[in-house]
């Protein structure tokens, strides 16, 4: 059992350090709630508008510190049990000394229990990652009062990386984490100048609007199908298949009915970016009936990969 959910469960403190004995004494080695691997790709920008390298070696550095040196939640993670992330970050220009403008791709992973299988939580691309960094200034961050931007994005990223990490072990497991994120956009959207990832009036797949809708009550059977899609499916997948494709069908069912109410969603669409291969693997395997459901679901819902579902109908 993962650890962090143990903690949950058990509300004496002795008992909670007589277990963290236990597993230490077990060769277990505690660590930090999120591994990060950033990857900064500077090449544009040093060959057109002569960014200096180290400059980008020294900034690449500072994001990988943040945000694996920052503790980020109080549960305690076995060092197996680490949330992997990767962050790419592709600079497209600098508009003067220490201005720089981004894309961002994150993608959030987690390991399925009982199997060498690693499944893909989340995939996001920030097109507004802008943001200014000079070497040797120092770049403080509070989530309580708005300090600079790229700690604010990084950290926001974090916290989406443990809302759903965390929604995938508990049902809306990962809400305080949700909540410090949107806490984090509202800090940001009084404070920072660089508005487009953070304003509504940007685009509907900025920052705002991803976690608009994570917060929205429209959203939450998503948020809780999250936890019927891993923790009750991908997980018993090795004793119990059939179980773990009936969950994930019902899953599909219930983002439909979001999809009725909330079209273009940046959640939805990250969603089906994230899982079309997985689901297709998974489904591929049901009944004819299965199929066949997941088919007209999966076609109205991610028209633009109907060609690759289109096996589950024949």
């Amino acid at each position: 059992m993962r650890i962090i959910a143990m903690k949950k469960y058990i509300d004496n403190t002795v008992k909670v350090i007589f277990f963290m004995i236990i597993f230490n004494c077990s060769g277990y080695v505690f660590g930090q709630a999120l591994q990060f691997k950033v990857t900064l790709n500077s090449d544009q920008t040093i060959g057109q508008q002569k960014t200096d390298p180290q400059t980008m070696n020294q900034l690449q550095t500072y994001m990988n510190d943040f945000l694996n040196n920052t503790r980020w939640t109080d549960d305690v993670f076995a060092k197996e049990e680490t949330i992997k992330c990767q962050l790419t970050v592709s600079i497209t220009r600098s508009l003067a000394q220490g201005s720089y403008e981004a894309t961002a791709q994150l993608v959030v992973s987690r390991p399925v229990y009982n199997s060498s299988y690693e499944t893909v939580l989340f995939t996001y691309i920030d097109k507004n990652f802008a943001f200014s960094y000079l070497p040797g200034t120092p770049l403080f961050f509070n989530e309580n009062s708005y300090t600079a931007e790229l700690p604010y994005i990084l950290a926001f990223y974090a916290y989406t990386a443990l809302t759903f990490d965390y929604d995938s072990f508990s049902k809306l497991g990962g809400s305080p984490y949700l909540q410090k994120a949107f806490n984090i956009v509202n800090q940001a959207r009084n404070s920072s100048a660089f508005q487009k990832g953070w304003n509504p009036s940007g685009n509907t797949f900025n920052r705002y609007f991803l976690i608009e809708n994570l917060m929205s009550p429209q959203f939450l059977p998503f948020r809780e199908g999250m936890y019927t899609y891993y923790r009750q499916g991908l997980d018993i997948a090795t004793q119990n298949p059939a179980e773990t494709r009936a969950k994930v069908l019902s899953v599909l069912v219930d983002i439909n009915e979001i999809a009725k109410l909330r079209t273009a969603s940046v959640v939805i669409n990250s969603f089906f970016d994230t899982k079309s291969d997985e689901l297709y693997r998974i489904l591929m395997e049901g009944t004819p009936e299965q199929r066949s459901k997941a088919y007209t679901l999966l076609v109205s819902l991610d028209a633009s990969r109907a060609q690759k579902y289109q096996k589950l109908s024949q």
